[in-house]
Protein backbone atom coordinates (compact mmCIF):
# COMPACT_ATOMS: atom_id res chain seq x y z
CA UNK A 1 0.00 0.00 0.00
CA UNK A 2 1.41 3.36 -0.81
CA UNK A 3 0.86 6.59 1.55
CA UNK A 4 0.11 9.94 0.19
CA UNK A 5 -1.31 13.10 1.77
CA UNK A 6 -3.70 15.38 1.05
CA UNK A 7 -3.99 19.55 2.26
CA UNK A 8 -7.18 21.88 1.76
CA UNK A 9 -4.85 24.37 0.41
CA UNK A 10 -5.86 28.24 0.56
CA UNK A 11 -4.09 31.19 -0.47
CA UNK A 12 -2.92 31.54 3.14
CA UNK A 13 -1.56 28.33 3.60
CA UNK A 14 1.60 26.62 3.12
CA UNK A 15 1.99 26.87 -1.10
CA UNK A 16 0.97 23.77 -2.69
CA UNK A 17 4.26 23.97 -4.48
CA UNK A 18 6.30 23.79 -2.21
CA UNK A 19 4.50 20.86 -0.45
CA UNK A 20 4.76 18.99 -3.20
CA UNK A 21 8.61 19.44 -3.41
CA UNK A 22 8.68 18.61 0.03
CA UNK A 23 6.24 15.47 0.20
CA UNK A 24 8.22 14.24 -2.82
CA UNK A 25 11.31 14.68 -0.95
CA UNK A 26 10.68 12.69 2.22
CA UNK A 27 9.17 9.77 0.10
CA UNK A 28 5.41 10.24 -0.53
CA UNK A 29 3.60 8.64 -3.17
CA UNK A 30 1.26 11.28 -3.90
CA UNK A 31 -0.66 14.94 -3.38
CA UNK A 32 -4.13 15.57 -3.69
CA UNK A 33 -5.99 19.00 -3.01
CA UNK A 34 -9.51 19.46 -3.64
CA UNK A 35 -11.74 22.05 -5.43
CA UNK A 36 -14.33 24.54 -4.81
CA UNK A 37 -14.73 27.61 -7.24
CA UNK A 38 -16.12 29.71 -4.71
CA UNK A 39 -18.71 29.26 -1.76
CA UNK A 40 -22.00 31.41 -1.89
CA UNK A 41 -22.66 32.88 1.36
CA UNK A 42 -25.31 30.88 1.84
CA UNK A 43 -25.71 28.04 4.33
CA UNK A 44 -28.59 26.59 2.99
CA UNK A 45 -26.55 23.45 2.50
CA UNK A 46 -25.36 21.93 5.80
CA UNK A 47 -21.63 21.67 6.27
CA UNK A 48 -20.12 18.26 4.93
CA UNK A 49 -18.29 17.94 8.53
CA UNK A 50 -21.66 18.40 10.47
CA UNK A 51 -20.02 21.71 12.04
CA UNK A 52 -22.46 24.54 12.14
CA UNK A 53 -20.14 26.79 10.43
CA UNK A 54 -18.29 25.98 7.34
CA UNK A 55 -14.21 26.32 7.56
CA UNK A 56 -12.84 29.38 6.08
CA UNK A 57 -10.22 27.06 3.93
CA UNK A 58 -13.65 26.12 2.05
CA UNK A 59 -14.02 29.58 0.50
CA UNK A 60 -9.96 30.06 0.53
CA UNK A 61 -9.19 27.51 -1.95
CA UNK A 62 -7.04 28.05 -5.10
CA UNK A 63 -7.44 26.36 -8.25
CA UNK A 64 -6.01 23.04 -8.41
CA UNK A 65 -5.14 22.37 -11.62
CA UNK A 66 -3.43 25.26 -11.90
CA UNK A 67 -1.38 24.54 -8.63
CA UNK A 68 -0.65 20.99 -9.43
CA UNK A 69 0.82 21.96 -13.03
CA UNK A 70 3.16 24.15 -11.32
CA UNK A 71 4.00 21.35 -8.73
CA UNK A 72 4.69 18.99 -11.90
CA UNK A 73 7.13 21.49 -13.31
CA UNK A 74 9.13 21.20 -9.92
CA UNK A 75 8.91 17.89 -9.16
CA UNK A 76 9.65 14.14 -10.90
CA UNK A 77 7.85 11.56 -9.15
CA UNK A 78 5.26 12.57 -7.30
CA UNK A 79 1.48 11.72 -8.14
CA UNK A 80 0.02 14.71 -8.47
CA UNK A 81 -3.97 14.54 -8.14
CA UNK A 82 -7.21 15.97 -7.16
CA UNK A 83 -8.69 15.03 -3.79
CA UNK A 84 -11.64 15.69 -5.15
CA UNK A 85 -12.48 17.47 -8.37
CA UNK A 86 -15.98 18.93 -9.11
CA UNK A 87 -16.82 18.29 -13.09
CA UNK A 88 -20.24 18.95 -13.08
CA UNK A 89 -19.16 23.13 -12.76
CA UNK A 90 -17.07 22.68 -15.59
CA UNK A 91 -17.51 23.00 -19.39
CA UNK A 92 -16.53 19.13 -20.27
CA UNK A 93 -14.72 20.19 -23.93
CA UNK A 94 -12.74 22.86 -22.10
CA UNK A 95 -12.13 20.84 -19.05
CA UNK A 96 -10.54 17.02 -21.80
CA UNK A 97 -7.73 19.98 -22.61
CA UNK A 98 -6.85 21.37 -19.52
CA UNK A 99 -6.48 17.82 -17.82
CA UNK A 100 -5.08 16.31 -20.54
CA UNK A 101 -2.86 19.19 -21.09
CA UNK A 102 -1.57 19.39 -17.09
CA UNK A 103 -1.22 14.94 -17.73
CA UNK A 104 1.74 16.17 -20.43
CA UNK A 105 3.09 18.54 -18.26
CA UNK A 106 2.98 16.16 -15.86
CA UNK A 107 4.87 13.59 -17.39
CA UNK A 108 1.50 11.39 -16.92
CA UNK A 109 1.19 11.72 -12.82
CA UNK A 110 -1.85 13.38 -12.93
CA UNK A 111 -4.90 11.66 -11.40
CA UNK A 112 -8.79 12.30 -11.55
CA UNK A 113 -10.06 12.66 -8.32
CA UNK A 114 -14.05 13.57 -8.79
CA UNK A 115 -16.95 13.49 -6.92
CA UNK A 116 -20.79 14.71 -7.34
CA UNK A 117 -20.72 17.69 -5.15
CA UNK A 118 -22.26 18.22 -1.68
CA UNK A 119 -22.70 22.10 -1.96
CA UNK A 120 -26.09 22.83 -3.78
CA UNK A 121 -25.52 26.85 -3.75
CA UNK A 122 -22.17 26.26 -5.58
CA UNK A 123 -23.06 23.76 -8.34
CA UNK A 124 -26.74 26.37 -9.32
CA UNK A 125 -24.53 29.10 -9.36
CA UNK A 126 -22.78 26.95 -12.16
CA UNK A 127 -26.68 26.12 -13.61
CA UNK A 128 -26.20 22.40 -12.80
CA UNK A 129 -29.05 20.64 -11.71
CA UNK A 130 -28.68 19.52 -8.34
CA UNK A 131 -31.27 16.47 -8.89
CA UNK A 132 -29.51 14.78 -11.68
CA UNK A 133 -25.34 16.35 -10.80
CA UNK A 134 -24.55 12.60 -10.69
CA UNK A 135 -25.57 11.62 -14.49
CA UNK A 136 -24.26 15.32 -15.83
CA UNK A 137 -21.21 13.99 -14.06
CA UNK A 138 -21.21 10.76 -15.91
CA UNK A 139 -21.85 12.09 -19.46
CA UNK A 140 -19.12 14.66 -18.68
CA UNK A 141 -16.36 12.25 -18.00
CA UNK A 142 -17.84 9.94 -21.15
CA UNK A 143 -17.62 12.92 -23.34
CA UNK A 144 -14.34 13.85 -21.62
CA UNK A 145 -12.66 10.10 -22.53
CA UNK A 146 -14.11 10.37 -25.94
CA UNK A 147 -11.76 13.29 -26.31
CA UNK A 148 -9.18 11.73 -24.57
CA UNK A 149 -9.03 8.59 -26.44
CA UNK A 150 -10.46 9.29 -30.21
CA UNK A 151 -8.60 11.10 -32.69
CA UNK A 152 -12.08 12.10 -34.07
CA UNK A 153 -14.39 11.91 -30.60
CA UNK A 154 -18.01 12.44 -30.67
CA UNK A 155 -20.77 12.16 -27.84
CA UNK A 156 -24.36 12.08 -27.83
CA UNK A 157 -26.53 11.72 -24.35
CA UNK A 158 -29.17 13.29 -22.23
CA UNK A 159 -27.29 16.14 -21.02
CA UNK A 160 -24.30 16.32 -23.49
CA UNK A 161 -24.13 16.70 -27.12
CA UNK A 162 -21.10 17.00 -28.92
CA UNK A 163 -21.03 16.44 -32.72
CA UNK A 164 -17.39 14.89 -34.41
CA UNK A 165 -14.42 16.81 -33.02
CA UNK A 166 -10.41 17.11 -33.12
CA UNK A 167 -8.80 18.06 -29.67
CA UNK A 168 -5.16 17.78 -28.78
CA UNK A 169 -3.22 17.30 -26.76
CA UNK A 170 -4.03 13.75 -25.72
CA UNK A 171 -3.23 12.89 -21.72
CA UNK A 172 0.54 10.74 -21.56
CA UNK A 173 -1.59 8.42 -19.74
CA UNK A 174 -3.66 6.13 -21.92
CA UNK A 175 -6.35 5.84 -22.19
CA UNK A 176 -7.32 8.09 -19.57
CA UNK A 177 -5.74 9.60 -16.27
CA UNK A 178 -7.15 7.30 -13.59
CA UNK A 179 -10.32 8.41 -12.34
CA UNK A 180 -10.80 8.20 -8.70
CA UNK A 181 -14.44 8.87 -7.51
CA UNK A 182 -14.77 9.78 -3.53
CA UNK A 183 -18.10 8.63 -1.50
CA UNK A 184 -19.97 6.47 0.05
CA UNK A 185 -20.43 2.76 -0.49
CA UNK A 186 -23.73 2.27 -2.39
CA UNK A 187 -24.99 0.75 -5.81
CA UNK A 188 -24.99 3.47 -7.78
CA UNK A 189 -21.53 4.94 -6.65
CA UNK A 190 -20.26 1.79 -7.34
CA UNK A 191 -22.06 1.13 -11.00
CA UNK A 192 -20.51 4.33 -11.73
CA UNK A 193 -16.70 3.17 -10.88
CA UNK A 194 -17.77 0.26 -12.69
CA UNK A 195 -19.20 2.20 -15.81
CA UNK A 196 -16.19 4.96 -16.36
CA UNK A 197 -13.65 5.07 -13.20
CA UNK A 198 -10.72 3.20 -12.45
CA UNK A 199 -10.97 3.08 -8.38
CA UNK A 200 -12.93 4.60 -5.65
CA UNK A 201 -11.92 7.15 -2.72
CA UNK A 202 -13.76 5.92 0.68
CA UNK A 203 -14.35 8.34 3.27
CA UNK A 204 -13.81 6.43 6.08
CA UNK A 205 -12.63 2.69 6.88
CA UNK A 206 -16.19 1.38 8.24
CA UNK A 207 -17.56 -1.54 6.46
CA UNK A 208 -14.71 -0.92 3.76
CA UNK A 209 -14.06 -4.57 3.44
CA UNK A 210 -17.18 -6.01 2.80
CA UNK A 211 -18.24 -3.12 0.66
CA UNK A 212 -15.46 -4.10 -1.52
CA UNK A 213 -16.60 -7.31 -2.55
CA UNK A 214 -19.12 -5.80 -3.77
CA UNK A 215 -17.64 -2.83 -5.69
CA UNK A 216 -15.45 -6.02 -7.41
CA UNK A 217 -18.51 -7.67 -8.71
CA UNK A 218 -20.09 -4.46 -10.08
CA UNK A 219 -16.31 -4.30 -11.74
CA UNK A 220 -16.56 -7.72 -13.11
CA UNK A 221 -20.47 -7.75 -14.36
CA UNK A 222 -18.64 -4.64 -16.77
CA UNK A 223 -16.00 -7.00 -17.52
CA UNK A 224 -13.45 -5.50 -16.21
CA UNK A 225 -10.50 -6.84 -14.15
CA UNK A 226 -11.52 -6.18 -10.35
CA UNK A 227 -7.26 -6.75 -9.82
CA UNK A 228 -7.01 -3.45 -11.68
CA UNK A 229 -9.61 -1.53 -9.17
CA UNK A 230 -7.58 1.26 -7.47
CA UNK A 231 -9.04 2.05 -3.35
CA UNK A 232 -7.59 5.39 -1.99
CA UNK A 233 -8.92 6.21 1.39
CA UNK A 234 -8.95 10.02 1.41
CA UNK A 235 -8.03 11.92 3.82
CA UNK A 236 -6.74 9.76 6.84
CA UNK A 237 -5.92 10.44 10.88
CA UNK A 238 -3.36 7.49 10.56
CA UNK A 239 -2.25 5.34 13.39
CA UNK A 240 -0.24 2.10 12.71
CA UNK A 241 -3.73 0.39 13.57
CA UNK A 242 -6.02 1.87 10.96
CA UNK A 243 -3.29 1.98 7.95
CA UNK A 244 -2.80 -1.88 8.90
CA UNK A 245 -6.74 -2.30 8.48
CA UNK A 246 -6.77 -0.47 5.57
CA UNK A 247 -3.70 -2.68 4.11
CA UNK A 248 -5.65 -5.98 5.39
CA UNK A 249 -9.04 -4.16 3.45
CA UNK A 250 -7.26 -3.79 0.03
CA UNK A 251 -6.91 -0.26 0.10
CA UNK A 252 -3.43 0.19 -2.93
CA UNK A 253 -3.20 3.46 -1.68
CA UNK A 254 -3.77 5.92 1.93
CA UNK A 255 -4.05 9.79 1.27
CA UNK A 256 -3.26 11.04 5.02
CA UNK A 257 -4.59 14.44 5.72
CA UNK A 258 -2.46 17.44 6.65
CA UNK A 259 -3.79 20.47 8.49
CA UNK A 260 -4.71 23.40 6.44
CA UNK A 261 -2.27 25.64 7.92
CA UNK A 262 0.94 28.17 7.24
CA UNK A 263 4.48 25.86 6.26
CA UNK A 264 5.34 25.58 10.11
CA UNK A 265 2.46 23.65 11.33
CA UNK A 266 2.63 21.38 8.14
CA UNK A 267 6.01 20.59 7.65
CA UNK A 268 6.20 18.99 11.35
CA UNK A 269 3.24 16.71 10.66
CA UNK A 270 4.96 15.87 7.40
CA UNK A 271 8.06 14.96 9.31
CA UNK A 272 6.20 12.42 11.89
CA UNK A 273 3.69 11.11 8.68
CA UNK A 274 6.99 9.96 6.51
CA UNK A 275 7.36 6.92 8.96
CA UNK A 276 4.93 5.52 7.13
CA UNK A 277 6.14 5.48 3.96
CA UNK A 278 8.40 2.81 5.24
CA UNK A 279 6.24 0.73 7.18
CA UNK A 280 3.51 0.10 4.21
Amino acid sequence: MKIGVTIHATDTGINPVELAQEAESRGFHSLYIPEHTHIPTSRRTPAPTGEAVLPEEYSRSPDPYISLAAAAAVTDRIELGTGIGLPAQHDHITFAKELATLDVISAGRFVFGIGFGWNHEEMENHGVDVKHRRELVREKVLAMQALWGNDVAEYHGDWIDMEPSWQWPKPLQQPRPPILIGGGAGPKLFAHIAEYADGWMPIGGSGMREALARLREAMAERDRDPAQLRVVPMGVMPDEAKLSYYQEAGATEAILRLPSANREKVLPRLDDFARYTEMF
